[in-house]
């Protein structure tokens, strides 16, 4: 099974060397096949020159350029409309993702045959390094409201990193987000359209370089809205979007 890894990227010039290199060494010394796909979203800085010195370096880099429009979840549906794996794993360009749980995601999903493979950062075994504690309580407030509403036993809805089968993301879609609550968006989705999933910890650690594109503020309706959508979606969709088996 090919694993493509998409990464969004905007301004992460510092951060794309260490990602890029830890996750292509990972794999390779796994001796699993893949891609990994970074979606330049129109950076300001010197983000595409250094991917097109990095694309000699390593052999299953490929890499686009999204002129607009731009957002996180504008650059990962870019993505998403052109990776060739298998199966997806959504990862952040500054490496608060472990390659590590990158491996147990792909080989939980291939031995289990799940259709998703989700990671919760807040359930045994799971670590965050340097969270800031403003986001963690926004955090926990949220997930565990998603968690309650839906009635769904996991609680890291808004954990970017996840693994989704070829088949499952076309089955979710059309994805609306522009933003970071695509996150919200692709999992939820993926569980009330009746797609399987696993749950595993993983761990998180804060950047190194630069700083967070996530404006708080602008995204609390923005969640809110994605979160009506999908309610709305699970009690009067009637089954019409669900999983075909």
């Amino acid at each position: 099974m090919k694993l493509s890894v998409v990464i969004p990227a905007y301004n992460e010039e510092e951060s794309l060397p260490e990602t890029l290199n830890s996750i292509y060494n990972k794999l390779k010394e796994e001796n699993i096949p893949h891609e990994l796909l970074v979606v330049n979203d129109n950076s300001k800085d010197g983000t595409l020159t250094l991917l097109e010195k990095m694309s000699r370096d390593i052999p299953s880099l490929v890499f686009y350029t999204n002129k607009g429009p731009n957002g996180f979840g504008n650059a990962v549906r870019y993505g998403l409309s052109r990776f060739e794996g298998d199966c997806m794993a959504l990862m952040m360009a500054d490496l608060s993702d472990s390659p590590d749980d990158l491996v147990s995601f792909y080989n939980k999903m291939v031995n289990g045959n799940y259709d998703c493979v989700f990671g919760s950062r807040f359930s045994k075994g799971g670590k965050v390094h340097d969270y800031p504690k403003h986001k963690l309580f926004l955090n926990r407030l949220v997930n565990n409201a998603v968690r309650i509403i839906f009635g769904i036993p996991y609680n890291d809805f808004t954990n970017a990193f996840k693994l989704y089968k070829k088949e499952t993301i076309q089955g979710i879609h059309p994805l609306l987000s522009p933003h970071f609550n695509l996150t919200l968006e692709m999992s939820l989705k993926a569980i009330i359209r009746g797609y399987n999933f696993a749950v595993l910890p993983n761990s998180w650690t804060n950047r190194k370089y630069g700083k967070s594109n996530l404006k708080i503020k602008e995204m609390g309706s923005r969640y809110f809205f994605i979160f009506l959508y999908c309610l709305i979606e699970k009690y009067f969709s009637r089954g019409d979007f669900e999983k075909k088996d």
